[in-house]
């Protein structure tokens, strides 16, 4: 990594974070017997994977997997999703992305979802930038981390936690 990085949580720290956030995430579900773990592609789908990981070791929910892919770029909500909308509906619904900055990936994250009914729908983001624009809250949170706009978090992780390491740069 450039000298320029400053290392913000190392392997064991995420993998910290992770398992709280898990546990939250059970917490606010103990009625449930299924959620959808909604991962936006690719950190986010990455860490929805290491979520449902945990919470299959703590619990006895049934996970949903879904990927959710943005079209980053446009100006519209422009998504693609892995499972058919039965799969999401009269569910809990956690929406999963690593950074939380402007939070316009969120909303239009949250966008998929507008058509369809739900019991609820929660948030979860590894960093909280606190630099939003959109009226979006996240519910659980890792790390809140006040930066300058210029600043930015590089979160590097795989699914299977052996390079996670979140950068300042």
């Amino acid at each position: 990594m450039a000298d320029s990085q400053l290392l913000i949580l190392d392997q064991k720290q995420i993998q910290q974070k992770i398992n709280r956030i898990a546990y939250q995430i059970l917490e606010d579900n103990l009625e449930e017997k299924e959620i959808v773990l909604a991962g936006i592609w690719d950190r986010g789908y990455k860490l929805a994977l290491r979520l449902n990981k945990v919470l299959a070791t703590i619990s006895d929910l049934k996970i949903i997997m879904l990927k959710i892919d943005l079209d980053r770029l446009n100006s519209k909500l422009v998504a693609n999703t892995d499972l058919d909308e039965s799969q999401w509906k009269n569910k809990v619904i956690i929406l999963v992305d690593d950074v939380l900055n402007s939070g316009k990936t969120l909303a239009y994250g949250l966008g998929v979802f507008l058509n369809t009914p739900h019991k609820k729908i929660r948030t979860v983001v590894l960093v909280d930038r606190s630099h939003k624009i959109f009226p979006i809250a996240t519910d659980f949170v890792g790390l809140e981390l006040a930066t300058i706009l210029k600043e930015h978090v590089d979160v590097v992780m795989d699914v299977e936690g052996e390079e996670d390491r979140v950068y300042l740069s």
